[in-house]
């Protein structure tokens, strides 16, 4: 509206009439602008917006803001009860804002229970602003200045500010909470497999009964069976009954029971049928997130045809104990349950940081190629899903798989797949011992080389005679010899002496338990062993036996001072705990690892 040279006026600072004298010129009908105040408020709008764009201002505010500024929120109806009460008058410093926290507001916010706003120092702010534009003492002018910064500020500037560092508050609490939902998904594929043991795996119910699967040691489901020994039908000697005949049966030594609705109830029949039976039997409480997701998951329909949800979610929990990675990585990791916030997180970072973590954790222990699922296979480096297929379709027309070789003669898996997979894939009693190993097929050669220079032969490693060879090797020069890097060298070494050692052996195993706990018996001071079962930014909730998980606050980890609580505590580990207290109205228990 041509107001333009009325604003370049006033921030030259040099007027010497008054702004309504300086303004009348201005006034057009033609273009709108109707009066001396029309002209003026219409120059003011034009200084706000420019100050309001100048990236220095900005910066110094963006900042003043992250260091000085507070996060306060408020509840919407104080009445209301919600999961968020600890928030309804709550503040603190931006840059002291703990990730889990800034979750937990946004969550609250977005469910209209909260409203959360960014304070930032103002009056700091504006008398930068007042510093840095009005740079004349002008009687006229100044006073025009000092509104139109206000104005620049609060309409324009703050708004703008406090979307930039929410975002920023999110983008950084989403990242570290991403990380600790990657190390937990770690630590829970790399629990130790339960080898060798047919295991019973019982998905706990009420009213539909509890379905069993018996899965033998290869993870081959033998039989399936619904027994209700729970409310409403009670039938607990029948169940009993029909445990018998089944352990006597398949000599079962293990019983896997997952913790959901109605998991303790189970386990009192279970604790008390195993003290009546001869056989030793132990159970473990499994954790089964998840399990229903892939009990109705198109994958468990293709594996499960004739099964119903109930019967697939039990065999999931049998095999979850007899190899934990195999089974898990059936699952979207985002349903197994370790993390926090997870479903207001950005997905597709997540998703990324979580198939990168199972990729890790499945390509580090190795796959048997002949027992393999498509499922498995696919996380293998350079194995896509069509492969993946193809690999289980070749296995199931040919027979296992003898040696790594015959990986060639795999529908679309062609030489540089093959080069990127084959160390990850373990033949076990095929034509080549080698095979057994992370040795890859290129460094068949020099693997032999160190054999023969220790006077043994392939075929010795699976006995075991090649441990310790290390120890009469001079690596630097042999490495020379055969033309290879001193480190693959040793990494040939390591696998030679110990062939397909599993890195999951070194882990806590789980806890085999023989009798119960319930909320009731737990008192202040008892001493528990626990499992982890997840770790978050403010703590642990652990496995103590009893229904609920109870929490180790952060500040009861351990004597010292702890950042996070993953310094100290990761999952699957088992630990000692003691009671602090116990809310049986609200369900909580409160832990502590801190020795007395």
């Amino acid at each position: 509206r041509g107001l333009e040279p009325l604003a370049d006026t006033i921030m030259l600072q040099m007027a010497k009439e008054p702004i309504e004298t300086l303004a009348a010129p201005y006034v057009s009908e033609e273009k709108g602008v109707a009066n001396v105040k029309a002209a003026i408020d219409g120059a003011k709008d034009i200084l706000a917006e420019r100050i309001s764009e100048v990236a220095k201002y900005r910066a110094y505010i963006r900042n003043v803001t992250k260091e000085e500024g507070s996060i306060v929120s408020e509840a919407k109806d104080e009445k209301t009860e919600s999961v968020y009460e600890m928030y309804y008058h709550h503040e603190e410093l931006v840059r002291k804002c703990a990730g889990h926290r800034i979750l937990a507001l946004n969550r609250g916010e977005k469910e209209k229970i909260l409203t959360v706003k960014i304070v930032a120092p103002e009056e700091k702010i504006l008398r930068y602003l007042n510093k840095m534009v009005i740079t004349r003492e002008n009687p006229v002018t100044t006073p025009i200045l000092q509104e139109v910064i206000a104005d620049s500020y609060n309409r324009l500037i703050a708004p703008a500010i406090e979307r930039e560092v929410r975002n920023l508050m999110t983008e950084k609490a989403e990242d570290g909470a991403i990380q600790v939902f990657g190390k937990n998904l770690e630590q829970l594929l790399m629990q130790p497999p339960i080898a060798g043991r047919v295991v019973l795996g019982w998905d706990p119910a009420f009213r539909t009964g509890c379905k069993l699967a018996v899965v033998d040691a290869t993870g081959k489901v033998l039989d399936t069976v619904v027994i209700y020994p729970t409310a409403p039908q009670n039938k607990v000697e029948d169940a009993k009954k029909t445990l018998k005949k089944l352990i006597e049966k398949y000599q079962i030594s293990l019983i896997s029971v997952g913790n959901g609705t109605a998991s303790r109830e189970s386990e009192q029949i279970i604790a008390e049928f195993i003290k009546e039976i001869p056989e030793h039997v132990q159970y473990v409480i499994v954790n089964e997130a998840g399990a229903s997701v892939y009990s109705a998951s198109k994958l468990a329909t293709e594996e499960f045809p004739k099964f119903d949800v109930g019967q697939r979610s039990a065999v999931s929990i049998a095999r979850r104990l007899q190899d934990p990675l195999a089974e898990l990585v059936k699952i979207d990791p985002k349903a197994i349950g370790v993390g926090q916030y997870q479903h207001d997180m950005n997905q597709k970072k997540l998703d990324e940081m979580l198939h990168g973590t199972v990729e890790d954790c499945v390509n580090q222990v190795g796959v048997d190629l002949n027992t393999a699922s498509a499922a498995l296979l696919e996380y293998v480096s350079g194995i896509t899903k069509t492969i993946a297929k193809n690999i289980v379709t070749y296995r199931e027309e040919n027979g296992q798989f003898t040696n790594r070789k015959q990986l060639l003669k795999v529908a679309k898996l062609g030489p540089k797949a093959y080069e990127q997979c084959a160390g990850f894939l373990r033949i076990r009693g095929g034509d080549e011992p080698l095979d057994a190993t992370a040795v890859h097929p290129e460094s068949y050669e020099a693997a032999r080389a160190v054999l023969t220079s220790c006077e043994l032969k392939p075929q010795d490693i699976l006995e075991g005679k090649a441990a310790g060879i290390a120890k009469k090797l001079q690596t630097a020069k042999l490495a020379k010899q055969l033309g290879i890097g001193e480190l693959t060298l040793t990494d040939i070494v390591k696998e030679l002496e110990k062939p397909s050692r599993d890195p999951r052996d070194e882990m806590p195993k789980p806890i085999l338990r023989s009798d119960v706990l319930s909320m009731e018996d737990l008192k202040p001071d008892m001493e528990l062993k626990g499992t982890v079962r997840n770790v978050v930014d403010f703590g642990a909730f652990v496995d103590i036996g009893v229904h609920e998980d109870g929490l180790v606050h952060l500040s009861q980890l351990c004597n010292r001072y702890v950042k996070h609580p993953s310094e100290v505590v990761s999952v699957g580990d088992i630990v000692n705990v003691r009671v602090l207290s116990v809310d049986l109205k609200k369900k909580r228990i409160a832990l502590t690892m801190k020795t007395k």
